[in-house]
């Protein structure tokens, strides 16, 4: 596999990852079929969903991939009245990612990054690798304080 912008970015840094392989499927990019597919407990597999703020703009959220975010505790979290999911045609223009293939390092901007608290239970975690059918497997703290995660409640 190519090195993607994510992996470049994060070697680096110096920070030490592992490559994860899976068969990506146009129908199917939840993250708990991604977890089955590389052999990690799903709670471990963190989906990146990008929203926007009514006042703060253009934010991204971390999750463990088989939850759900809760917008009105994103909203509180980060201190907005009003958030909503960016729609999946702005993914491209907005982060350089596709969905399904949307990593939290990389992106074309540097947008703030939040992480849902249960994080702090998870001493490696996935993300994307920044291209369907590819995870990164990474010590979690290492992770947020590289790209400068908040860590706070969103699920």
């Amino acid at each position: 596999m190519n090195k993607t912008n994510a992996m470049r970015l994060l070697d680096r840094a110096g920070i030490p990852y592992e490559t994860l392989e899976y068969e990506a499927d146009e129908n199917n990019l939840a993250g708990v079929h991604v977890a089955e597919q590389i052999g990690i407990p799903v709670r471990q597999v963190f989906k990146t969903l990008v929203a926007r703020g009514e006042k703060k703009g253009i934010m991204v959220f971390c999750i463990p991939a088989a939850e759900e975010i809760n917008l009105k505790k994103a909203a509180a979290a980060v201190g907005d009245k009003k958030i909503e999911m960016v729609h999946v045609k702005e993914l491209p223009g907005l982060t350089g990612y596709i969905r399904g293939g949307c990593s939290p390092v990389g992106m074309k901007k540097k947008y703030p990054v939040y992480f849902d608290e249960s994080i702090r239970d998870q001493e490696e975690i996935t993300i994307s690798a920044g291209v369907r059918g590819c995870q990164l497997k990474l010590k979690a703290r290492a992770l947020t304080d590289y790209i400068g995660a908040e860590i706070c409640s969103l699920t």
